[in-house]
């Protein structure tokens, strides 16, 4: 009796198993996406990795056009997650600035331009930045152009990673203050957040860095991020 109810039991848990979404940041495809998919299916998430054309729309069409469909990937009895990497996260808040997920649950950001980047304000300027970057790499800038101050603080349950680690000095010389290569620490930070971790690690691969991975399948689990004085 006991082997048959549990084989009655497990596969409606796993049926039910909490949805996470990933979203991708500008200029980059769900594959960026593949290490963070992969190791949080094997964790017993159901994953949705979403690929966006990133560089064809503003953010508040990318929002609309990206995150809707992945919503209608998840079953709709289970909690949601977000994980997402860079212009993902603004994608996020410009959503839910628009849209309540009844059964949203946790948002874990990696590297996002919360408050915009100084690097978008000075490499705008370059002839072609626009074409290459599109109108979200424009909207992500600290100027009158920037999205970024319009969306407001946080009133979901969010925890960011910033990366203190860059591989383009050329790029930090322009940046104020501890950065990644692509956003300062700073301006990762959002009004309203719940946690907020500094990492060594680079904007363009923190998503597959094994203990950044660590620290979001941490927070999904627990609502908080793992600190050094609690780790095994």
């Amino acid at each position: 009796m006991r082997l048959i109810l549990l084989l009655i039991i497990l596969p409606s848990s796993f049926a039910h198993a909490a949805c996470v979404i990933l979203l991708h940041g500008l200029a980059r495809t769900d594959n960026s996406m593949s290490e963070l998919e992969t190791k949080l299916g094997e964790a017993g998430f159901a994953v949705v990795n979403t690929g966006y054309p990133s560089r064809r729309h503003s953010i508040e069409e990318l929002a609309e056009i990206a995150i809707p469909p992945a919503l209608e990937s998840c079953d709709e009895s289970s909690p949601v997650h977000f994980v997402t990497h860079s212009l993902g996260g603004i994608l996020v808040r410009q959503y839910l600035q628009q849209h309540d997920i009844e059964n949203l649950k946790h948002v874990v950001m990696l590297g996002p331009p919360n408050q915009g980047s100084e690097l978008v304000d000075t490499l705008n300027a370059i002839p072609g930045f626009r074409l290459l970057n599109g109108q979200a790499g424009v909207q992500l800038g600290t100027d009158e152009q920037s999205i970024t101050e319009e969306l407001g603080p946080a009133n979901f349950d969010v925890g960011i990673i910033a990366g203190t680690r860059s591989i383009n000095p050329l790029y930090s010389a322009i940046l104020p203050g501890d950065d990644d290569g692509k956003v300062t620490v700073e301006s990762t930070r959002l009004e309203g957040m719940h946690e907020h971790i500094e990492m060594a690690t680079t904007h363009t691969f923190m998503m597959n860095n094994n203990r950044v991975i660590e620290q979001v399948l941490h927070y999904l689990h627990h609502g908080e991020f793992l600190r050094e004085e609690n780790r095994p």
